[in-house]
């Protein structure tokens, strides 16, 4: 790699920690992401990128888990008083089509898309001097919402890889596409970009998570990771009969009961002898007083699979659970699916070749000794390296490692700004090897 092009991702270490702690200080959830994505709508129209938000990437009929009318109004009207830039914060961000794509077009020539989500949890950040966002004034002024799982950092490391690929950009044939997705907590954001198309002329995808210190990634990259579990979140909402509890508790037809003996029941389904299957309930509501037979309960619950088709059957069975519970019970069940995501592979060849890359351009950082770990939890992601994927390219989920304060998902978490620049140094490197002159494959 050009070692001008190095010495320019290590000039973008202050400029990315800072975006990164903007970014936490102002975390967003998923759809809500509207001040995150006007502020990379800004960025990448400058740096002279054709950008792509609203419906034109996010296909209206294919989003879940989209907030209330009344959440994003008030949402909009917060991000007003935040710094955002308005005039890149569109009508449609307003109203939940949030995320956005930078392309940059260097003529004939490979397509690769790069991946960043930029969500953020619905945690009450750590409170305490001991956590440095804390302690350095860049903690979530948003309550309730934190960047728990380095999201920020995630969309510090694409607007760092977009600076450098502009300046690249003679050395470059083909087209890149730099996907800031919205939406990855609770699975809810690939699928309406993968709807939309945007991935079907990709001849390689690249996604990367920053990752802890472990057995598997003992090295700055892991270059590839598998085993993803398929997922299905649902709300169920059981609809009864209201009545007096005491008067004429024969009229009632209890919500609350019907919710109860789905939740029983979807614990105790029948796992699938094919591979790993989960099935969880998290939360049950319902009801207004003890003397009321409850008209109305909701569960929330998810199911996963080892593979697409495990978690398939898991569904449809919970599916079937939720329904034969309610009709038990004289009520009916409305399902809503909340949020979703297949199983992922990483393409062999293709993390091998990022791993030749990683050493031969970039001899300071190490590859881990494992190129190709396991992940245990469910990632949207998977929806759209398998559309690449069944489209005849190539696709890997790299780890971007670094030390943690604390585990992924917790109050306490924050990570080494170190893992920014490195981060954008191996995508700029892949990038340069894909798109350059002398890639064979083209």
């Amino acid at each position: 790699m050009n070692t001008q092009m190095i010495d320019y991702a290590k000039s973008l270490s202050q400029s990315s920690r800072e975006r990164r702690r903007d970014f936490h200080r102002y975390a967003e959830t998923a759809w809500l992401e509207m001040r995150t994505s006007a502020i990379i709508n800004k960025t990448l129209a400058e740096l002279g990128y054709e950008v792509v938000t609203g419906k034109a990437l996010c296909l209206e009929e294919a989003r879940i888990g989209v907030p209330s009318s009344e959440e994003l109004k008030a949402h909009a009207k917060l991000v007003c008083g935040q710094g955002v830039p308005e005039e890149y914060l569109t009508e449609e961000m307003k109203e939940g089509f949030t995320g956005a794509m930078g392309i940059l077009r260097c003529g004939p020539g490979p397509v690769v898309a790069l991946r960043f989500d930029i969500d953020a949890l619905g945690l009450i950040e750590e409170e305490k001097e001991s956590h440095r966002p804390f302690r350095e004034g860049f903690s979530s002024v948003n309550r309730g919402t934190m960047h728990a799982c380095g999201h920020d950092g995630h969309a510090a490391i694409g607007l760092g890889v977009a600076e450098l690929l502009v300046k690249i950009k003679k050395e470059l044939h083909g087209t890149v596409k730099l996907i800031f997705q919205p939406g990855e907590e609770g699975a809810k954001g690939a699928r309406a970009i993968v709807a939309h198309g945007h991935l079907d002329d990709v001849d390689y995808f690249i996604g990367t998570h920053i990752a802890p210190a472990g057995e598997l990634d003992d090295g700055d990259v892991t270059p590839g990771t598998w085993g993803s579990l398929a997922t299905s979140k649902y709300d169920a909402h059981f609809y009864g009969e209201a009545a007096h509890a005491g008067g004429f508790p024969e009229k009632g037809r209890s919500a609350i009961v019907a919710a109860a003996n789905a939740v029983l029941n979807l614990t105790a389904l029948p796992r699938h002898s094919g591979g790993i299957s989960r099935v969880n309930v998290g939360t049950i509501q319902g009801g207004t007083g003890r003397n009321v037979v409850p008209g109305h309960a909701m569960i929330q619950f998810e199911v996963r699979g080892e593979t697409t088709e495990i978690n398939r059957y898991m569904a449809q069975e919970a599916v079937r659970i939720c329904n034969g519970a309610a009709q038990m019970n004289g009520c009916t069940c409305k399902m809503i699916l909340q949020g979703g995501a297949e199983s992922q592979h990483s393409d062999e060849d293709f993390l091998e070749q990022i791993a030749g890359i990683v050493e031969r351009e970039l001899p300071h950082l190490r590859v881990s000794s494992c190129r190709n770990a396991r992940n245990w939890g469910s990632e949207d992601i998977s929806l759209m390296m398998n559309r690449v994927q069944e489209h005849g390219g190539k696709a890997t989920y790299m780890r971007s490692v670094t030390p943690m304060a604390s585990a992924q998902h917790t109050t306490a978490f924050d990570f080494d700004e170190k893992v920014l620049v490195e981060a954008i140094e191996v995508f700029a490197a892949v990038v340069w090897v894909l798109c350059g002159k002398d890639n064979p494959d083209f």
